[in-house]
């Protein structure tokens, strides 16, 4: 639930600028122009030296800060824990494109006062913290992507090291036990995900959901909930589109340069990466899909394009199904669709 503010005291603004060890807060002064700027450690230690740093005025403050990685996420439920303190974590993109109207030097203080006159003059949109089981889960979700692309680089070295006999034996045997080894450490964070996602219910129903499409099994759906789960409740379909970077650009330049459109890749790598198995097996097996790729193609789009769009109706039908908690329907997904008999 969103923090409100108290209608009586005046409000002040603060930005942050995050990085691995050390972040700078720019705070707007009490009843005076200009910022007051202060560093601290990015530790817990150092969250508490800015809560109260940040409260000494008795009023309430909005902190702003960059959804840039890691290393900002802890500095965020903390201040999201905080009397007293709004938080809003800003889409990078906007803020930069913001700064750079400033004409301000790239420096981190710098940042931290554009992050706070963002907020001070466009619309304060608090940050709505996930819930631990859906930032669980994110990691856990990652962390198995990563050991796959591990396992799929083990198996290209092990195809190139049997491809000449002057490979020793104990290389090819040691490459065949780091698989193995990688294989094991999979399914057991698997079954580390599945038992999360089993005792939340919110999550169970969710992950019903996603494996009940065509071409979403257990991996991708581990994958596209560690993703989704998280995401502000608020958002809208076309919000959740423009996180997966699969919005399409469009590019034109006078009258005779027309290239292709293609997807942004402005969002977020990691759900993009977990729709594109389920688009894949979805344009071949599910007939709705099946009949929208086709379709596309008989227009003369690429097949990557083609692929693209289905990715981007899948995620409109997860949305959809998220939302209303009933079942795919590739029917309502598609209602004019001329569906393939053959």
């Amino acid at each position: 639930m969103s923090k409100q503010p108290n209608p009586t005291q005046t409000t002040l603004f603060c930005g942050i600028d995050v990085s691995a060890t050390t972040f700078i807060a720019a705070l707007q002064r009490a009843g005076r122009e200009g910022f007051e700027q202060r560093q601290f450690a990015n530790s817990d230690g150092g969250h508490k030296q800015l809560i109260a740093w940040l409260l000494r005025h008795g009023t309430t403050v909005r902190v702003s800060l960059e959804a840039t990685s890691v290393y900002s996420l802890d500095l965020a439920l903390a201040l999201d824990a905080a009397p007293n303190i709004e938080v809003a974590v800003l889409n990078p993109k906007r803020v930069h494109q913001f700064a750079k109207t400033l004409r301000r030097s790239k420096t981190d203080k710098a940042d931290a006062i554009a992050l706070a006159e963002y907020s001070m003059r466009m619309k304060f949109v608090p940050w709505q913290s996930p819930s631990p089981n859906a930032l669980q889960l994110k990691n856990l979700s990652r962390y198995i992507a990563t050991l796959r692309q591990e396992h799929t680089r083990l198996g290209n070295r092990l195809h190139a090291a049997q491809a000449t006999h002057t490979t020793p034996l104990c290389v090819t045997r040691d490459l065949k036990r780091a698989m193995t080894q990688t294989q094991q450490r999979i399914l057991a964070m698997t079954r580390s995900a599945v038992a999360l996602i089993r005792q939340d219910l919110e999550l169970k129903a969710k992950f019903e959901s996603l494996i009940g499409i065509k071409g979403i099994a257990q991996t991708s759906a581990i994958q596209l909930l560690g993703e989704l789960a998280g995401l502000d409740p608020s958002m809208t379909v076309r919000q959740w589109v423009a996180l997966s970077g699969l919005d399409p650009e469009h590019r034109e330049s006078g009258t005779s340069v027309h290239p292709r459109s293609r997807i942004s890749r402005h969002g977020n790598p990691h759900l993009r990466r977990a729709l594109y198995m389920p688009a894949l097996v979805g344009a071949r097996f599910d007939p709705h899909l099946k009949a929208f790729y086709q379709q596309l193609q008989a227009r003369q789009k690429t097949k990557l394009q083609a692929l693209m769009a289905v990715a981007r109706k899948l995620l409109h039908a997860i949305f959809g199904i998220f939302k209303t908690a009933t079942p795919y329907d590739g029917a309502k997904l598609f209602p004019n669709i001329q569906l393939i008999t053959s």
